[in-house]
């Protein structure tokens, strides 16, 4: 650091100045409570992913856990090291009191938009091992002892280069602790809710085991379980009936796969596929996802 930025930073009482330190190369892309754009660090020269959470949706976010110790975005983010998992370099406070994270820059796609596009040409043959880089991504978030409430395609990201897949976005992760998993807390992406998180029943990390047989289901046929919509009546709809059967829409589907699958689409949590580990044990020896 110059002496110029250190005398910033005193001035700032620390906080992060995003217009003298990036150059901002990519206008942002707005989401439900943040921002992200594409900048150069100009103290480092790094290409880098700059987001900045919307001030008033954060706090009101937040004020659902008043008076619990929740961490920060950016402290979860810091934790959670697999190849597999968005890199967070740093996080902090901006000048104007805006939590930000700087993070690696994924060029894309999503895999949200190679869904939506039908994309053979990228997804086949690969999606077995896409399923378990997903998993794996899970896993550790889980292992680290929290619950990422908010898996779906459109916060996995596919390097352009290696086609390595990262995990994105742990705005709505909680901690998954006794008073972190109490009902009531009804966030997400509504397609990908499990039925309990719609019911407002008690949830735990098998939240997520759903939400992934969800979007495993999608990236195996391009099509939901249920009727697709954007809203939580939709939601509704799916948590009080079964899934559509994978096979009809997928025929060749490698058996072992489409079971495994399955079980993550258990509607009662008892019942349901208990863990990513679990998961991975069950599609170990699956090298192909037809027959």
């Amino acid at each position: 650091m110059g002496l110029l930025d250190g005398l910033k930073s005193m001035m700032s009482g620390g906080r992060l100045d995003v217009a003298s330190r990036f150059e901002i190369l990519r206008e942002a892309i707005s989401g439900t409570m943040s921002s992200t754009c594409k900048a150069r660090d100009r103290r480092t020269n790094q290409v880098v992913a700059l987001k900045v959470l919307n001030l008033q949706k954060t706090r009101e976010f937040e004020a659902r856990f008043k008076g619990l110790k929740k961490p920060t975005e950016g402290e979860i983010a810091v934790k959670l090291k697999h190849p597999n998992i968005v890199v967070t370099h740093e996080h902090g406070l901006t000048t104007k009191g805006e939590q930000y994270l700087i993070m690696e820059f994924i060029e894309g796609p999503g895999l949200n938009s190679l869904i939506i596009g039908r994309n053979e040409k990228v997804l086949g043959g690969i999606r077995v091992t896409l399923l378990r880089e997903i998993a794996e991504a899970i896993d550790v978030v889980h292992k680290e002892g929290y619950i990422h409430r908010d898996i779906c395609p459109r916060n996995l990201m596919i390097e352009p280069n290696d086609g390595v897949l990262k995990l994105i976005d742990f705005g709505l992760t909680v901690p998954a602790t006794p008073e972190f998993m109490l009902p009531g807390n009804r966030t997400g992406t509504p397609n990908y809710m499990a039925p309990e998180l719609i019911k407002r029943q008690p949830t735990d990390q098998r939240l997520d085991v759903f939400a992934f047989g969800v979007t495993a289901f999608e990236l195996m046929t391009y099509e939901l379980p249920w009727e697709r919509g954007t809203t939580g009546q939709v939601a509704m709809t799916h948590a009080a009936r079964p899934p559509a059967d994978i096979r009809k829409l997928c025929p060749n589907i490698n058996r072992r796969l489409a079971k495994a699958i399955e079980g993550c689409l258990e509607r009662d949590p008892a019942n349901r596929c208990k863990s990513m580990g679990e998961f991975l044990k069950a599609i170990k020896n699956v090298e192909s996802e037809y027959e």
